[in-house]
């Protein structure tokens, strides 16, 4: 379980989103499609690249864009179960509290950590070679090796009832990579608390 973070501030819904959206652009799953609905929408890439938070038009598009790729605020797809009402923090975790932190409950992340759902355990078994369903391990080797370069990466989404049984919501691949170094520096997140998180944080 993990003890009391290290908390720096608050954060808020359109901040999240903001993360969320722009953790997904990065990524070699789900970037293409994002980008797909950018288009469709009429809207340039900047829009998750440069946030402006203080802009409520912009702010809008954003939860539209996650609404229309994952299900946000529709009660579907990745955002099925999740509560309406959030409270959002900006947060350091520690090695150990990071390592604490639990996949959610999704096939490939079940049996890429062993069942266990911690990414520790899925860290050794890509260090043994051990693969999920037969995809390639290599994201998680290359993320790693960009941390050890120095690399930077965007704050990791966890959400729970309270700050102390967290599910990661978005940044898994990320995670990985800091479990399969050995999460050398504290880890920048942002933290969604509500006491129905239950619900989808299982």
């Amino acid at each position: 379980m993990l003890t009391v973070v290290q908390v720096l501030g608050m954060s808020s819904e359109d901040e999240m989103v903001s993360c969320f959206l722009s953790g997904e652009l990065s990524s070699q799953r789900f970037g293409q499609n994002l980008r797909s609905h950018l288009a469709a929408a009429g809207q340039a890439e900047q829009l998750l690249t440069h946030p402006d938070l203080s802009d409520a038009g912009a702010n809008f598009a954003r939860r539209a864009l996650l609404a229309a790729t994952r299900g946000y605020g529709e009660n579907r797809d990745l955002f099925e179960n999740f509560p309406p009402e959030v409270t959002w923090t900006r947060a350091l975790l520690s090695a150990d509290e990071a390592a604490s932190v639990r996949y959610l409950e999704y096939s490939y992340w079940v049996e890429l950590s062993g069942g266990s759902r911690r990414p520790t355990d899925a860290a050794a078994r890509i260090k043994a070679g051990l693969r999920a369903f037969d995809v390639s391990n290599e994201p998680f080797v290359d993320a790693a090796q960009a941390l050890i370069r120095g690399e930077r990466f965007p704050p990791l989404i966890l959400v729970g009832e309270k700050q102390d049984n967290l599910v990661c919501l978005e940044g898994h691949l990320r995670l990985t990579a800091y479990a399969i170094v050995g999460f050398p520096t504290d880890i920048e997140c942002l933290i969604g608390t509500a006491p129905t998180m239950g619900r989808w944080a299982q």
